[in-house]
Parts: C-alpha cells; sequence; structure tokens
C-alpha cells in the first residue's frame, strides 16, 4: 500500500470517531467537515486564511464551515488584536467545551491503539510521523 492511503484511511477513521463520540456527548451539531476547523491545534485566536490553509480548502469553503459553526453556537469571529481590520476565530464556552471534549477521544483512540500494536511499537509510530511533521516532507 502506499503511504498516502496508509495515512489517510486512519485519519477518516479517527474523524468518523470523533464525530460519533462528540454526537453522543451533546454536540449533535457537529459532522465530518467542521473537524477541518476543529484540528489540533485548534482554531482559537487563529485567522480563518491560516485555518483555510491548514486543512487544505478555500477560504471561501472555510468561511462556510466557521457561519455554520458560529450560528450552533461554537465560534465567533472577533477582530484581531495586532489588526483590526482582520478577523480571527474564537471559541465559545460550547466551543472550548467541544475542543475539550475533541482531546479526550483523542487520547482514549491513542491509548486503544497503544494496546493494539503495543507500547513500544506505537511509541515509535508517534516518532516517526513526529519526525515526519517537523521535516520540510509536508511542507
Amino acid at each position: 500500500m502506499l503511504i498516502g492511503a496508509l495515512l489517510r484511511v486512519p485519519a477518516q477513521a479517527i474523524h468518523r470517531r470523533l464525530v460519533a463520540e462528540l454526537n453522543a456527548a451533546g454536540f449533535e451539531e457537529l459532522r465530518l467537515p467542521h473537524i477541518a476547523v476543529m484540528q489540533f491545534p485548534g482554531p482559537d485566536g487563529v485567522r480563518p486564511g491560516t485555518l483555510a490553509e491548514r486543512a487544505g480548502i478555500s477560504k471561501q469553503a472555510m468561511n462556510q464551515l466557521l457561519g455554520s459553526l458560529e450560528g450552533c453556537g461554537y465560534i465567533v469571529r472577533a477582530h484581531a488584536p495586532d489588526t483590526p481590520s482582520a478577523r480571527v476565530v474564537r471559541l465559545t464556552t460550547r466551543g472550548h467545551a467541544a475542543y475539550a471534549k475533541i482531546l479526550d477521544i483523542l487520547r482514549d483512540i491513542e491509548r486503544e491503539w497503544s494496546a493494539e500494536l503495543g507500547h513500544r511499537r506505537f511509541t515509535q509510530l508517534k516518532e516517526l510521523l513526529g519526525a515526519v511533521w517537523e521535516s520540510p516532507l509536508i511542507r
């Protein structure tokens, strides 16, 4: 199998689980596309254009997602402190609660994967992916 599928399929499974567990925890409005906004390191204090770049989607698509999340009470868009003409995303109390739940779910997934792969192999997997994260390979 090629590396793209080996990375994509587990990521998609994680995203589906995040949405299912968020919905079950009372965050019923969240859908799979919203993960593009709520993914690590989170949207709080970030400009919409930066979020779009992180997610690999257009600014227009990101603004639609932000509008949806704003309508559901997860975020607000505010003036950037350094450039009043620019906007940044701010998590609301509900948004912070959803993001905290995401982190809890991800910790559960890590524990499960570590149990499945064994602690040593899971640690190696994370170290290798961290090395790729820090390398110019993904820039």
